[in-house]
């Protein structure tokens, strides 16, 4: 009996051991690096809290059965003589296998529906901001006056990853940063600023993950949903699209920024003067210089991952190089763009009127195909 003991309470201390071993960050090496991160917002600290409060039940009741069925294999075994009880039905054996586990469900269930009104707690926010999944790009809308309202912008996977990740790249995945996890455009956010969420989508389901904060929520077309965070402490969080949209879902990851209250307001007034820097008068006459310049820009950052860097097509997605759309009548092709069609995503939300007119006519006059022709942002607007 004392050998039974002994070895279930060696049972106890490594399996106890390898639940909490180095999980005070969530960010440890070996056994730690497998649990759930202890996150960096008010919220990720408490499911992480109540996390820890489950896994210990679970490894107390795990060391308890699985410590008598040890011993009922060790001292019950068959070649040690022992002849089996013979009894049927015990009722104070099923009375109190079925009243613990209903008071461990109860002590679980408190702690759990606290944690979980706190997660749709948006109330006393400070700041709102629209998130839209697109295939395969996030748009981030900043709604709340006096910290960033107007800033629109859209984040896709940044150009070194995207071009990594191509079929016969030159570019070795392993020598590029944070490969599939960084964006051209990262969310930026104030540190200790409750800011609510708002969540949607335009195409497919897609799921806004980032593990630091604790929680991910799906993004679902004509519905919206909503969450919070509050970081409590500037940095750089990443995450991924968590839900399986389709044939990219893979290169559609999430960068979240925080700053310090005046670094973000800093942020803020730099990035209202880009976009004031960036904007070109959809009135305006472009030449083809223009345009072309222009359109370069935009098909590397919206075209390029489905139709090439060269427009030579990949897989399912034909060429831009000498198809019929970029070669046959303008309006068609300027309509494709606007629309979409099958797993082609519409441009129309996306693109600003002079970048649907600046990439089409990069299309149609670049990677050989020599048409000729150009739309003005004007036409485009007409053609909407």
């Amino acid at each position: 009996m004392k050998k039974t003991l002994q070895l279930l309470a060696g049972l106890w201390s490594v399996l106890w051991g390898v639940a909490i071993a180095e999980t005070g960050s969530g960010t440890g090496v070996g056994w730690g690096a497998l649990n759930m991160p202890a996150g960096v917002t008010p919220l990720s600290h408490d499911i992480h809290d109540l996390h820890m409060k489950i896994l210990g039940i679970c490894v107390v009741i795990g060391v308890v059965v699985y410590g008598i069925l040890i011993y009922s294999l060790i001292h019950h075994r068959k070649s040690k003589g022992v002849e089996p009880a013979k009894f049927h039905e015990n009722t104070k054996w099923e009375i109190a296998w079925t009243i613990f586990p209903f008071l461990i469900l109860i002590w679980m269930a408190f702690p759990a529906t606290q944690a979980m009104i706190k997660v749709y707690d948006t109330e006393n926010s400070v700041m709102t901001i629209k998130v839209t999944g697109y295939q395969w790009k996030w748009r981030y809308e900043y709604l709340t006056d006096g910290l960033g309202k107007g800033i629109d912008f859209f984040s896709s996977l940044d150009a070194k990853s995207n071009e990594a990740r191509q079929l016969g790249s030159k570019i070795d995945p392993t020598t590029v940063e944070h490969y599939l996890l960084n964006v051209d455009n990262p969310l930026v956010i104030p540190a200790n600023k409750k800011i609510r969420v708002l969540l949607t989508a335009v195409d497919v389901l897609h799921a806004w993950w980032v593990p630091e904060f604790g929680w991910k929520k799906d993004a679902i077309p004509g519905f919206v949903t909503d969450g919070w965070i509050n970081v409590e402490k500037p940095g750089i969080y990443r995450g991924q699209c968590a839900e399986l949209c389709g044939r990219d879902h893979g290169f559609m990851p999430i960068v979240v920024v925080v700053k310090t209250e005046e670094d973000f307001k800093k942020w803020v007034d730099g990035q209202k003067a880009k976009q004031d820097a960036g904007k070109l008068d959809p009135g305006k006459m472009l030449t083809m210089d223009e345009l072309m310049s222009k359109g370069k820009e935009v098909y590397a950052s919206n075209c390029a991952a489905c139709h090439g860097a060269e427009g030579e097509g990949m897989g399912a997605f034909p060429a831009i190089k000498g198809s019929k759309v970029a070669t046959g009548p303008l309006s068609d092709h300027v309509k494709l763009v606007l629309n979409g069609k099958a797993t082609m995503p519409a441009f129309k939300e996306q693109l600003n009127d002079v970048e649907t007119a600046a990439v089409v006519t990069y299309q149609r006059n670049g990677f050989g195909n020599n048409k000729g022709d150009s739309i003005q942002p004007a036409d485009i607007q007409a053609l909407k």
